[in-house]
């Protein structure tokens, strides 16, 4: 028995700068399909910090005969954060694939994404029936997935360090105290000597002077 060719395309996501992104900034994306890559036009990009699905063609390759396993694995730009590759075709499900894009970041720095294939949402492919028709024709391409872009604003706040802080100023605190404490027993022992060596050394009958 011959083992189908595993036929693999990338999704790369080449993002701006950190200085440049902001809510609302359009990302640059790019597909291939083996080595070749295509540049996306804007409406299939995800925009910085902004929820959104989009429609995503993806090309036949070359000699793809329809009963290989396609594949399609993302890349996010300069941070280089890799998704494995994402079964869309030929999965074990009778249902249209939807890949789901989740993206973590905070103010302008992206740190992280993950994507997993789902089915698409029945009530998406009653609206769109087209969608469904399309994608199980063998002689329909290029075909199209849809990709759903979710983004989640992380807190800026550094946990451990706030905690390394907190602990290092309240291990200030104490030692400030502790010195003060025993600057003040210091003070009260030596008084309290001095009166006993007075009182030891007063004669009868007498006043001794403390100096």
């Amino acid at each position: 028995m011959v083992r189908p060719t595993l036929m693999q395309s990338q999704v790369k996501l080449p993002l701006p700068s950190s200085q440049n992104r902001k809510l609302g900034t359009a990302l640059s994306l790019s597909l291939s399909s083996r080595t070749v890559w295509h540049d996306m036009i804007g409406r299939h990009c995800p925009i910085y910090a902004v929820n959104r699905e989009v429609l995503i063609p993806i090309p036949k390759p070359v000699g793809y005969t329809g009963a290989d396993p396609y594949k399609i694995s993302f890349q996010v730009g300069r941070e280089k954060f890799l998704i494995p590759w994402l079964l869309v075709v030929n999965r074990k499900s009778s249902e249209v694939p939807m890949i789901d894009v989740h993206l973590r970041y905070s103010g302008s720095d992206l740190h992280g994404v993950t994507a997993k294939v789902v089915d698409m949402p029945h009530h998406y492919v009653e609206i769109h029936p087209d969608i469904k028709k399309q994608f199980w024709d063998p002689q329909q391409w290029p075909k199209h997935v849809l990709v759903r872009y979710t983004w989640e604003e992380n807190s800026e706040i550094d946990v451990t360090s706030g905690f390394y802080v907190l602990f290092g100023s309240g291990l200030l605190m104490s030692f400030i105290l502790s010195i003060y404490i025993l600057q003040s027993s210091r003070e009260k022992l030596a008084r309290f000597v001095r009166e006993a060596v007075a009182e030891s050394s007063m004669p009868e009958g007498g006043v001794a002077k403390v100096e």
